[in-house]
């Protein structure tokens, strides 16, 4: 039997189904394993079913047992591990695709809402007790009639769309190259990532984490926005330049930020912090029974596959 080992704790079905299948050791403490413990625990494994949290860089990978021959990550994202570096140890690496976007794309929706409508000063004037009706009162943004640029548009960001279509607002996309009529569901394509920007009432962000995205949203590519755009990011904070966006913030470039992801989680800007126009919450992306269930079933399937037939559909590198 093979073993694996889990670095996180999952819900209580999927690591019924693991043990089912596999020789495995569980994080029952849920701890997240430094580099140290992390290559003490893999010692005889056969694979590892890795989480966000897991740094596998150059470094890790290289120190992992040979015995290692697959990374299965909990997640649609596998920026956490180097992929190339696993490649030439020949250590296959999957993710879990498609199980994320209901969840993900209702997060998004939430960012646009609770920035748009001043969600987090309505809550801590609320609990506050102190509110009084007028009325300016906590005035917001409408979304209807609104533009949304949507920034990537695969599934997370057409089900976005589709939501947001149907809240009124009027959609605008850029993405690597245009959809079909059928998936672009009356939205309106992009070509250049600066013609998008300069009609984005409110941008979501939606793209993937890459070499070529990281802080794709700067100083440079804030100021294409109209004056008062709402930015939301549900994909990766390594996509938005922190520093850059803060600013625009404090001069009333951007009207307000709703973000789920951020750099260096959970250790985000303090900057953000200071705002009551940003509207944060601590990567809820996939936070429901039902994804993170079909989440970690997805990637035992990925390890199952993968000793069965020697590879997997859902390998990234």
């Amino acid at each position: 039997m093979k073993k694996i080992l889990v670095t996180r704790k999952l819900l209580d079905s999927n690591e019924e189904k693991l043990k089912k299948l596999y020789d495995v050791k569980l994080n029952s403490n849920d701890e997240l394993y430094s580099q140290k413990k992390l290559i003490e625990m893999s010692q005889g494994c056969d694979g590892i079913l890795s989480a966000l949290t897991d740094k596998l860089d150059k470094e890790t990978i290289n120190l992992l047992p040979d015995s290692v021959k697959i990374l299965s990550n909990f997640a649609v994202g596998f920026g956490n591990i180097d992929l190339e570096a696993a490649k030439k140890r020949n250590i296959i690496v999957t993710n879990t695709p498609e199980v994320l976007t209901d969840a993900t794309a209702e997060i998004g929706i939430l960012l646009i809402l609770g920035a748009c409508r001043r969600a987090s000063e309505g809550i801590e004037g609320a609990r506050a007790g102190d509110w009084k009706w007028s009325a300016d009162y906590l005035i917001g943004k409408q979304l209807t009639g609104s533009r949304l640029g949507i920034l990537g548009m695969g599934r997370i960001g057409q089900k976005i769309a589709k939501i947001a279509k149907s809240l009124g607002m009027i959609i605008h996309y850029h993405n690597r190259s245009k959809l079909n009529l059928e998936k672009e569901q009356g939205a309106i394509y992009h070509e250049k990532l600066e013609s998008l920007l300069s009609v984005s009432d409110v941008l979501s962000v939606c793209c993937p984490a890459s070499k070529e995205t990281i802080n794709l949203i700067n100083k440079d590519s804030l100021e294409l926005l109209p004056k008062g755009a709402v930015v939301t990011n549900v994909a990766r904070g390594d996509i938005v330049d922190d520093e850059a966006l803060i600013d625009a913030l404090n001069r009333r470039k951007v009207y307000a930020v709703g973000l789920d992801v951020y750099k260096n989680e959970p250790n985000l800007n303090p900057g953000y912090l200071k705002h009551k126009s940003a509207f944060i919450l601590p990567h809820l992306g996939s936070a429901t029974k039902e994804t993170r269930t079909a989440m970690a079933n997805l990637a035992i399937d990925n390890i199952s596959e993968f000793f069965q037939i020697g590879s997997c559909k859902n390998k990234v590198n």
